[in-house]
């Protein structure tokens, strides 16, 4: 696996927790506890709209916590993530983490 395929894999699980969380699956939907609140489609979208923007900020800051461009809680430091053939992750994610959830390829 390549640092890019790695920030792949947060692109996916991102898109599979909004999935998740605002689709039909009862078991993960969080769409039926939003209509009995009391909420109309639009105020539905618009709290998609934050998870979306919450997920993509905490996956993306994870991401550059891994690679020591940011902190962890209240520690930076960078740490070297392997798979399992043994392949480096670390140390080149920020570009790809930038362009996956900020940039032209943005989900």
């Amino acid at each position: 696996m390549t640092p890019e395929e790695f920030i792949q894999e947060f692109v996916q699980l991102k898109k599979q927790l909004e999935e998740g969380y605002f689709g039909q699956d009862p078991r993960t939907s969080r769409v039926k506890m939003l209509a009995e609140a009391g909420m109309d489609e639009s105020q539905r979208a618009l709290v998609k709209t934050i998870v979306s923007s919450v997920l993509t900020d905490a996956l993306y800051t994870v991401l550059l916590g891994l690679d020591g461009c940011a902190a962890i809680g209240d520690r930076q430091t960078p740490f070297q993530l392997h798979d399992d053939e043994n392949n480096l992750l670390t140390g080149d994610l920020e570009s790809h983490a930038w362009e996956y959830f900020h940039g032209d390829q943005a989900c």
